[in-house]
């Protein structure tokens, strides 16, 4: 790494960490230490304070969580979070992660530049400027330092401070509004309208896919409202995803194969509060021959076709080893009923869909922590994620509940909902140190993990109800319908996903029918029914779309 600190005082500092398929992990303690930033880590969470002993500012990340939250020492200024591509690890006792994503973190947190090139194998690091302890906020940078970027130029983060009696002639909360493109010969201009008093504000340029980021802090704003998608432009949308704490991040995605990006640049509109960014290019789209437009669409179509084509799917079945799950009055053991459905369901696909790889998360009698589940399911590139299992109650109720339930990630709606999760997220306490390994699951990343969930909680929803409709047709039961909880073992997998309960062992004729093998080999055809119905229905949507095969 080489830092700036100042014109004419720079040094040079190596940065720990090893490589993992074409990236970078970078040792977020070396790398804080190369930054002259003190560090903190506990096994599962690092602090990283803003300066040695004097601290203004502190960022945490904790492992296996794609959010950092930024927090004062004093609690002068509120939190901030921010949301990465990708979560920390932990390997031999240290925590890492991808350069790319550390430099973003790094820029975003600091306002200054942190850029790796990875032709070098290098990291720059701009901190001239930086704030001293009481000397103003951190992060303010020149209006010079944002007039440009190109690929091979550092995405630095043009931040808007907030001064004592600053800001717009309009009190109260700030909210944006609107989010319009204006169209110039050159580039576009994006302006996000706000009502409200000024807020601070950075912007993280375009990254190599092409997407620049904007967030504002202390913000209101309806994401889903907001949302915009463009066509034939350098634009292809913009995003708003709220990071909780206030803040709202706009993710700004850029038709980088069709346009080349010759600078950007961020700044507040105090006239018409307004933050604005601009996208310069110097393609004059109207001059690219129709064979090239054609060579692009397709060749863009075709990355799309591999990126949203439904060629993996994750089975989970609950449970395994010493969980033995809910047991039922007859001594049927929920793990081996779900284990025998999940293998009978993978049978199915393998022999129907023959181009459909099927990810078991066990198969065998195994105990498998939830972390690791839904961790597996994203490591193998998995489209959809299935987690089956058995339910049960107490009480005097329970030889009258019966049927099967399909859920969905969310926060539970219904009193039993609640206790259906509980008793399925119950399970950890078999795990070692499990204080530990999910002391950072709490109701806040519940919420935050449902948002990121949400890009997928239409397909969720639609899955679930295709699944449930198939149980419903086999007549020898009546379902429950979909429903939503926080089970954990849906919190990770970064796809649709769905936990469906198969049927009630504490109900002695439910009982009957859930430990028999024929019947076990019926359940599993009926969800295989649901998911043939979803993907029939998925794939039409696809070719509709104009996503040929």
């Amino acid at each position: 790494m080489h830092v700036s600190n100042a014109p004419g005082q720079s040094y040079t500092i190596k940065v720990q960490g090893y490589p993992s398929e074409g990236e970078f992990m970078a040792d977020m303690a070396s790398f804080a230490r190369a930054l002259r930033l003190g560090s903190v880590f506990d096994g599962s969470k690092m602090q990283i304070d803003e300066a040695f002993g004097k601290s203004v500012t502190s960022s945490i990340l904790r492992s296996g969580s794609e959010f950092v939250v930024i927090d004062s020492a004093a609690g002068s200024t509120p939190k901030r979070v921010i949301q990465l591509a990708a979560a920390p690890s932990v390997r031999d006792g240290r925590m890492y992660l991808p350069v790319t994503q550390a430099c973003r973190m790094f820029s975003l947190w600091l306002g200054r530049s942190v850029r790796y090139d990875s032709g070098a194998n290098k990291i720059d690091a701009s901190l001239a400027g930086r704030s001293m302890p009481g000397g103003g906020r951190i992060g303010v940078l020149p209006a010079r330092e944002s007039a440009s970027s190109t690929d091979n130029k550092p995405p630095s983060s043009s931040y808007i401070p907030i001064q004592p009696g600053a800001g717009s002639s309009v009190a109260g909360k700030t909210t944006v509004n609107d989010i319009r493109v204006e169209t110039l010969a050159n580039g576009v201009v994006i302006r996000f309208s706000a009502s409200g008093s000024k807020r601070p504000a950075s912007f993280l340029r375009p990254d190599k896919q092409g997407t620049a980021y904007l967030t504002i802090e202390d913000v209101q704003g309806d994401p889903k409202g907001l949302a915009r998608t463009f066509q034939g432009g350098v634009v292809k949308s913009v995003n708003p995803v709220s990071l909780g704490n206030g803040a709202m991040q706009f993710n700004i995605a850029l038709d980088t194969a069709a346009f080349v990006v010759k600078s950007s640049s961020f700044r507040y509109d105090a006239s018409n509060n307004d933050y604005v960014v601009s996208i310069m290019s110097d393609v004059d789209v109207d001059a690219i021959h129709r064979t090239e437009k054609e060579r692009l669409i397709q060749a863009r179509l075709s990355h799309d076709i591999d990126k949203w084509k439904l060629d993996a799917v994750v089975i989970d079945a609950g449970h395994g080893g010493k969980d033995p799950g809910a047991i039922g009055t007859r001594g049927t053991r929920e793990k081996d009923v779900v284990l025998n459905v999940a293998l009978d369901l993978g049978r199915f696909i393998k022999q129907k869909w023959p181009d459909v790889k099927v990810i078991y998360t066990r198969k065998d009698d195994r105990f498998i922590p939830l972390k690791e589940r839904g961790k597996i399911a994203n490591r193998y590139g998995g489209k959809l994620f299935i987690s089956i299992h058995c339910n049960a109650i107490a009480g005097d109720r329970k030889e009258k509940v019966r049927g099967p339930e399909v859920y969905i990630l969310g926060p539970h709606k219904t009193d039993s909902a609640l206790k259906v999760a509980m008793l399925e997220n119950s399970v950890i306490t078999e795990e070692e140190n499990y204080k530990e390994s999910y002391k950072g699951f709490s109701d806040e990343y519940l919420i935050m993990s449902s948002m990121a969930q949400s890009a997928f909680a239409m397909q969720s929803t639609e899955l679930a109800q295709a699944v449930l409709g198939r149980f419903d047709r086999r007549g020898s039961t009546i379902s429950n319908g979909v429903r939503q909880a926080g089970f954990m073992v849906l919190w990770t997998p970064s796809m649709p996903s769905i936990l469906v309960e198969t049927g009630y062992l504490s109900n002695p004729s439910e009982e009957k029918m859930l430990r028999d093998r024929k019947s076990q080999t019926s359940i599993a055809w009926a969800i295989f029914q649901g998911l043939q119905q979803y993907r029939s229905s998925y794939e039409s949507r696809m070719m509709a779309s104009g996503y040929t095969k």
